[in-house]
């Protein structure tokens, strides 16, 4: 049952138009089945039959009439009545004898109805060919002195209301069916912009020129998201702004601690001192390139191989072994400043503990990708991610000497994942550990 249920729900429209239109399609052609299998029951069983009783009797009263008359002047001045009064082309062929053929089952609800008349009204052995002519069909029926052929109209037969109620139907159906598929584009094009305002913001991108509109629980999320989206902006700002003014206010007295080391002479301790200012000025720096890794850089279009290869140079510069592959170009909307503030930290950090590293950028489906690889020690899977909270640092590791001040990891997943992104830490084939960054296109 379950998988049944599946092999359904794939066969279902998958977008919000389609289940829509879907809903509003199947009480439309249920109606319109339910309707014509009314309608064509109703058709054949009263007005079918009575077209054909009506032509079985005339045929019926064409024999009683020859039957009656039978000299040869009454004969012609009865089948010129029925040329005439009748639409009936009435030929006697005298000593006449009906082909000896298989009887032939009725194919359709006309022809089956015919029969039923011909055995009912006429009574003697006949003939119904329907397709010898294009517009008429003609009946045979055997007499006691000759064979009567009778030509009558298809038309006769048939009634125009069924041409005429399938045109209708068709049509109203059509024409109801344009009209939805025009409103409910409509209603769901301001989904859809909804939805590209919620994924650009979501990619820390600019939401320009978005109004709430369609229908009111439409205008109502957009409202919300709307109002969601200043809030966040405020706390954001207010977030950096608080880190940059603590950061900033502590520099002063740091700088007043160092002129005052510089200022004493040679004592004990001082050598510790110093060391303990230096590694206040690096938390110091670290707050802010925090703080900056939230600030008001705007997205540009920039070529993300190239980005990384100035961040790579950058790290060579200290002597670092790197390998750069790039698969093609890669362009898409980032802050590159963040970014690239953000790559330094995950290649800086796989410099630092590792021997060798190897950076490849690329394109993956809908998305960029950056992976950096070293030979390093590694980091246990059950921490790694905890290493991505602010201020933490794994004791194996780092400390003050050779590590930083627990904010680099922190910094980089917080500018990627602002990108719409998210960067996560793997075990590398190389041996140490793989960072894998990935960007939405």
């Amino acid at each position: 049952m379950a998988g049944e249920l599946r092999w359904l729900k794939r066969l279902l429209p998958q977008g919000l138009l389609g289940r829509s239109l879907l809903i509003v399609v199947t009480p439309l052609l249920v109606v319109q089945v339910v309707s014509t299998y009314i309608f064509y029951t109703s058709h054949w069983d009263t007005v079918g039959k009575r077209l054909a009783k009506g032509l079985a009797g005339e045929v019926g009263a064409i024999i009683e009439m020859l039957r009656a008359f039978p000299e040869p002047a009454a004969r012609m001045r009865t089948l010129r009545i029925a040329a005439n009064k009748l639409d009936l082309d009435v030929r006697f062929i005298p000593e006449g004898i009906l082909a000896n053929l298989p009887p032939e089952q009725p194919s359709g609800l006309m022809q089956s109805a015919l029969a039923e008349a011909f055995d009912e009204r006429v009574q003697r052995p006949f003939q119904v060919d329907w397709d010898g002519f294009e517009r008429e069909v003609a009946i045979r029926v055997q007499l006691s002195d000759g064979l009567l052929e009778i030509y009558a109209p298809k038309k006769r037969l048939f009634s125009s209301t069924t041409y005429i109620f399938v045109l209708w139907m068709v049509g109203t159906s059509l024409l109801l069916l344009g009209i939805a598929v025009i409103f409910m584009r409509n209603q769901v094009r301001s989904v859809r912009k909804l939805a590209q305002a919620a994924d650009s913001f979501g990619k820390g991108r600019e939401v320009a020129n978005f109004k709430p509109e369609g229908a009111s629980e439409v205008r109502q999320a957009a409202h919300a998201f709307n109002v969601m989206r200043e809030r966040l902006g405020r706390q954001i700002q207010q977030r950096t702004e608080m880190l940059a003014g603590v950061s900033h206010d502590l520099r002063t007295p740091l700088t007043r601690m160092k002129l005052q080391l510089a200022m004493i002479g040679t004592i004990d301790g001082k050598a510790d001192l110093e060391e303990d200012v230096a590694e206040m000025e690096r938390m110091v720096e670290g707050y802010l390139a925090f703080a900056r890794g939230e600030g008001s850089e705007k997205p540009v279009a920039t070529e993300l191989s190239t980005l990384v290869g100035e961040v790579v140079g950058r790290c060579r510069r200290d002597g670092s072994a790197i390998d750069l592959h790039c698969e093609g170009e890669v362009i898409l909307p980032i802050r590159p400043h963040a970014l690239s503030r953000a790559l330094t930290n995950l290649i800086g950090n796989a410099v630092r503990y590792g021997g060798h590293v190897w950076v490849r950028v690329g394109k993956r489906k809908d998305a960029a990708e950056v992976l950096i690889d070293d030979d390093g020690p590694g980091i246990p899977v059950d921490r790694r991610d905890e290493v991505f909270k602010p201020f933490t640092r794994l004791e194996s590791s780092r400390n003050i000497r050779t590590g930083g001040v627990g904010l680099g990891l922190t910094i980089a997943r917080d500018v990627i994942r602002g990108h719409g992104g998210d960067v996560v830490l793997e075990d590398s084939p190389l041996g140490g550990l793989r960072a894998r960054v990935r960007l939405p296109l």
